[in-house]
């Protein structure tokens, strides 16, 4: 998902969940207090980072990055290459997340996972490219993240990639559809994802029928756009919006009687869990987001997590594991002891980056020599309340 600033900055998951989120902030603030550059055994260890807003709107997020990334530091830790893993909060405001920078590397961080939100990580990934200092951000999608940057990567696709895949899904299996398009207009990741969609899908011949926005300050109700579409005859509506804007769409749409698939991305992970919606009005959703925590090959990894954290992972957690994963990879590829200096590990790892292959919880992970990476397009439907894959 692109995240701007603080994702969406108007959270609205049930109340237990936040409260879990919280306990989850605590847990990991506390538990890297007293990281340090060992391991148990008194070994040097290999320091890896992290940050995202752990307090806050936008901590469910942060929380998630900063839970995965430990835990994949524990889990991909090696007699040969031991792992220590320390986050900051950076209440997903820029400024903050360069302090939060400069503090991890005060530490003597030599990689850093994260941050979560994309304001923070253009902000971070300028700092890291002028420290020289490794960075892959498991969430951040606007390309000028890593745009221009030798140490800066990125485990989740950008804006432009979603809007490609999407429409190429839509094509293979639902070439018939008449569609309508639905985005926020005032939204980075909104938009980006649906113009490189509306590009895609011209150039694949999918009949786009209408094309609808809106913006923050007029997202209590959507029927006039609704209306519109359904009038143009569309038959399935194409939205790369945030979740709690589509709880309203749905809702919306099924008060008017308006039968209509939706496909949503990323950032409509988390609709099940909106206050206050019907999530019986999700069935039937399609989303195309790198994991479920309802797939059997995920088990292991929810197990864990929700022992460790007391809540189901989703799509961010699974990103940031994967991240640790492939920095692990990455740094036998290359070759470096757990106590190589950061500037040695900036020099080496954007290339092992390129030679590794991560079989992940998001999928089969690669990476370019930009720092973009390459995955299997992966779309589930709601049924049941649960994720199936589609």
């Amino acid at each position: 998902m692109s995240y701007q600033n603080a994702f969406n900055p108007v959270l609205d998951r049930r109340s237990i969940i936040a409260g879990v989120a919280g306990l989850g902030a605590a847990g990991i603030l506390a538990g890297c207090s007293g990281a340090g550059a060992s391991d148990d055994s008194g070994a040097a260890a290999f320091k890896i980072g992290s940050m995202g807003p752990l307090t806050g709107p936008a901590a469910s997020y942060g929380t998630s990055v900063t839970g995965g990334a430990e835990l994949g530091c524990k889990d991909f830790s090696t007699d040969e290459l031991p792992l220590v893993f320390k986050a900051e909060d950076d209440v997903a405001d820029g400024e903050k997340a360069v302090n939060a920078f400069n503090s991890l590397a005060d530490w003597g961080m030599q990689a850093l996972v994260g941050p979560t939100t994309t304001g923070c990580s253009l902000a971070v990934a300028q700092e890291a490219e002028s420290a020289h200092l490794f960075m892959i951000t498991p969430s951040a999608t606007a390309p000028d993240v890593t745009d221009g940057k030798t140490v800066v990567f990125r485990a989740c696709y950008n804006d432009p990639a979603i809007g490609v895949h999407s429409a190429e899904w839509l094509a293979k299996n639902f070439p018939d559809e008449k569609i309508a398009t639905f985005h926020n207009a005032g939204d980075t990741y909104s938009a980006g994802v649906h113009d490189a969609f509306l590009q895609k899908a011209e150039e694949l011949k999918l009949d786009i029928v209408d094309k609808e926005t809106f913006k923050d300050d007029s997202a209590t109700s959507f029927t006039n756009q609704l209306t519109k579409a359904k009038s143009a005859g569309a038959t399935l509506i194409f939205a790369p919006i945030y979740y709690t804007p589509a709880s309203v769409m749905l809702t919306n749409a099924h008060d008017m009687g308006y039968d209509v698939k939706v496909m949503g991305c990323d950032g409509m992970d988390g609709i099940l869990g909106v206050e206050g919606f019907d999530a019986a009005l999700a069935e039937g959703l399609y989303l195309m987001t790198p994991f479920s925590a309802d797939d059997p090959k995920n088990a292991s990894f929810v197990s864990a997590y929700k022992e460790a954290y007391g809540e189901l992972p989703d799509q961010f957690a699974a990103d940031a594991y994967d991240s640790v994963h492939a920095i692990a990879l990455a740094l036998v590829e290359a070759g470096l002891s757990p106590d190589a200096d950061p500037a040695e590990v900036a020099d080496a790892l954007p290339e092992a980056m390129t030679k590794v292959k991560v079989e992940g919880l998001t999928g089969t992970l690669t990476w370019n020599d930009r720092g973009e990476v390459e995955k299997e397009t992966t779309v589930y439907v709601i049924q049941d309340g649960k994720y199936v894959l589609a």
